[in-house]
């Protein structure tokens, strides 16, 4: 487990379609935490998970792991990609094609690194069967749990995400955030993961960073960040879909993404076995006392 803060504190001039925009991003991220990054495309989400691995040099600023500095550039810092403790899933997996999956693992091996950690991961994906099979012979659900194996075999202690899940089905995508939120409890690091789907970030996220036009415009935990006091319109029907669920004063609130706006509901304790994260529903408008209809 890491147990490790990162501090973030740079600038770097961003070239978008918009022109020439500034990031300036200054985060810190405790231990063990699973941060999401958000926001409008070319805001600067995937230029500072860069940042932060290695492979881009910030013009101005400072990256720190503890008391490791990564990048200074006011002190000349700046530690090779490989000399960080981070691992990165890039949103198109980037597998070698030639290896095979356990070949694409023991490449990511440090010098002289027991391979057991290998054997460990293919367990942890369920690959191990797979593991003589090339990314070509596979789905893109296994893909992606190679890209993610190959991330962890260094055992890092930051884990960089960057929309890992966009090209998978629903289904595919809430059994991949199983697995993450799985990997997270067994290896404990701390993650970063780019996203766009709200009912992502609130299942996997502890905190969230807004970031637009380079700077960060709101940060706090998903329920701080977007859920919204204003009424529903009073729709016959409205369908939503349950982000989280919590007990409160013998009912449940319930978190639900309806008419893509977040929204605090108050629902009956009898549901509570039927309302988990994920789960569909049409919600017949009540203020009061919402009636909810769950969808197969």
């Amino acid at each position: 487990m890491s147990d490790t803060p990162l501090d973030i504190s740079i600038r770097h001039n961003l070239n978008t379609a918009q022109g020439v925009i500034s990031l300036e991003v200054a985060l810190a991220v405790q231990p063990g935490t699973i941060l999401a990054l958000t926001g409008p495309s070319g805001a600067g989400k995937t230029t500072l998970l860069r940042i932060v691995a290695g492979l881009i040099q910030p013009q101005a600023g400072l990256v720190r792991h503890g008391s490791e500095v990564w990048t200074d550039t006011t002190g000349r810092v700046f530690r090779a990609p490989q000399r960080r403790p981070v691992g990165f899933v890039f949103q198109d997996y980037a597998l070698f094609p030639h290896l095979t999956v356990r070949q694409n693992l023991t490449f990511a091996l440090d010098k002289g690194q027991e391979e057991a950690i290998v054997d460990e991961l293919l367990r942890a994906v369920e690959l191990t069967e797979l593991a003589g099979q090339k990314p070509a012979q596979l789905s893109g659900g296994q893909q992606q749990r190679v890209a993610l194996a190959r991330a962890l075999v260094r055992k890092p202690q930051v884990l960089l995400l960057d929309e890992p899940l966009a090209a998978l089905d629903r289904d595919m995508r809430y059994r991949m955030q199983d697995l993450l939120l799985d990997l997270h409890r067994r290896y404990r690091f701390t993650m970063i993961l780019v996203t766009h789907d709200l009912a992502e970030i609130f299942r996997l996220a502890d905190r969230v960073a807004r970031i637009e036009g380079g700077r960060v415009a709101q940060e706090g935990s998903p329920g701080e960040v977007y859920t919204h006091r204003q009424e529903l319109s009073q729709e016959p029907l409205l369908y939503g879909e349950v982000l989280s669920v919590e007990a409160n004063g013998g009912g449940l609130v319930v978190l639900a993404l309806i008419q893509q706006q977040v929204r605090r509901l108050r629902v009956p304790q009898a549901l509570a076995t039927q309302l988990t994260p994920g789960r569909s529903f049409l919600l017949r408008y009540s203020l009061e006392t919402p009636m909810i209809e769950l969808i197969d």
